[in-house]
């Protein structure tokens, strides 16, 4: 593939910098990621990544991006200890009170791994290619630009090796911050003239907590995964998923700050309030592999960067730097990796007018997953606000998707489609799926079908 500039520039190396690196060098000649962290050795987990400690889940389109950026990925992560599993086949999933339709193949396989280990595991991918080069311990000051202000040609920065620090600059005919939610581009655009992008946020107070146990056979049947996602009496919610050296991976918590202590007992208690009892029955004997590790998320936060009037020419924001997901949902990462696609589409026509044409992808990507995840966050009816009457009305129909997805392997398998960024939202609104959605809570009220 032809290559249309010389060098381009990655702040972060995340999964979101790691994978924008990697669309990014199949077009320029050099890409350089530069990373604030010392990055530790495969599978450590890293300092300035808290949550890496903490459940992931890689959804299923994630993991088939993945696999298309980084060829046999999948299979060297399972030789590692990697679990893959169906969808349906091997988890559980109770919502809105009750499981959605198990133990029939589904066809979606979900890669089952901790954070690190695929983290790691894509960074020696990326790093084999020839035109790749990381940098680490070195923070980003700022951007250069031109005298007008309208082109970034580079950043400032510091590095900090083991024989000293120093301030240094670096030219690029691109740069692209994928530093994540605390994202200084609003800072460094407002100081160049520009306006903030719109920022919108949902707030929702997650506290979550998280152990690492020994994973017995005889636990859950067989199963490899449990999720449990907030529902009345309480909201609190929960997973249970297995990782690589026989280990199950346990989050759970609550919403606007309800939260699970940080003590064995009180632990114990907390997953026994949860309105599925899965998770407290495995690890009420279960042998623990780590202390109890807390995590808080104040917020859904998304910045509207296609919305801006004006916006500087090589410079692009990326993954969790645009939006940031409820990461009970598990989104994150299949969003960065729907966005590396959205944007090797978009360098397919050349880098003219490449941040307005990225900005507007990713934003389609962004919009399908935040309907997702911020929709279903506002059924909360304690939150502040408890969203438009269509949202009001999209809640209520999920509720009877639900009920209908206990019965009905068409409707069950519709929704984690969706729930998997597979399927627009929109495919649950079908004709096919809302006559079974009908039929399937007819059913559940004792109406026989003949009877309508």
């Amino acid at each position: 593939m032809k290559k249309i500039a010389q060098q381009a520039i990655v702040i972060g190396a995340s999964m979101g910098g790691l994978l924008v690196a990697r669309a990014l060098a199949d077009y320029y000649q050099q890409v350089t990621v530069l990373e604030r962290d010392i990055l530790p050795n495969p599978g450590k987990n890293r300092q300035g990544v808290p949550q890496d400690r903490h459940a992931h889940g890689l959804l299923s389109r994630g993991r088939e991006v993945i696999e298309q950026l980084f060829p046999g990925i999948t299979q060297e992560l399972k030789a590692q200890g990697a679990l893959s599993a169906d969808l349906l086949q091997q988890t559980r999933w109770f919502t809105n009170g009750g499981y959605l339709y198990q133990k029939s193949q589904s066809n979606l396989n979900m890669l089952l791994i901790s954070r690190p280990l695929l983290e790691a595991q894509v960074r020696k991918r990326l790093l084999s290619l020839p035109n790749i080069k990381i940098i680490e311990n070195c923070h980003v000051l700022g951007l250069l630009t031109t005298p007008d202000q309208t082109r970034i040609v580079g950043v400032r920065f510091t590095h900090h090796p083991s024989d000293g620090s120093f301030e240094s600059t670096q030219n690029a005919d691109l740069v692209v911050d994928a530093t994540g939610r605390r994202s200084q581009s609003p800072v460094w655009l407002e100081k160049l003239g520009y306006e903030k992008p719109q920022e919108e946020q949902v707030h929702v107070g997650i506290s979550y907590m998280t152990r690492i146990y020994r994973r017995q056979p005889e636990h859950l049947q067989g199963d490899l995964l449990t999720n449990i996602s907030p529902s009345l009496p309480n909201w609190r919610y929960g997973v249970i998923l297995a990782q690589e050296g026989d280990r199950w991976i346990v989050t759970i918590g609550g919403y606007l700050g309800d939260r699970a202590p940080r003590d064995e007992k009180g632990f114990l208690e907390f997953a026994k309030s949860i309105p599925a009892q899965e998770i407290y029955e495995v690890i009420k004997d279960a042998e623990p592999l780590s202390e109890l590790l807390p995590y808080k998320f104040p917020s859904n936060q998304r910045h509207h960067y296609e919305g801006m009037a004006s916006f500087p020419e090589n410079y692009l924001v990326f993954g969790d730097a645009i939006c940031s997901f409820n990461p009970i949902y598990g989104q994150g990462m299949t969003v960065a990796a729907l966005e590396s696609l959205a944007l090797q589409n978009c360098l397919n026509l050349g880098s003219q007018n490449l941040q307005a044409r990225f900005f507007k992808e990713a934003a389609k990507v962004v919009d399908i997953a935040w309907s997702i995840s911020v929709n279903n966050d506002l059924r909360i009816t304690q939150m502040a606000g408890a969203g438009s009457p269509m949202v009001r009305f999209l809640n209520w129909y999920m509720s009877k998707l639900h009920v209908a997805a206990r019965t009905d392997r068409v409707v069950a398998i519709a929704f984690l489609q969706v729930s998997n960024l597979m399927a627009s939202p929109y495919s649950l609104m079908h004709p096919r799926i809302s006559l079974r959605v009908l039929w399937g809570n007819l059913l559940q009220l004792g109406i026989p079908i003949s009877d309508i």
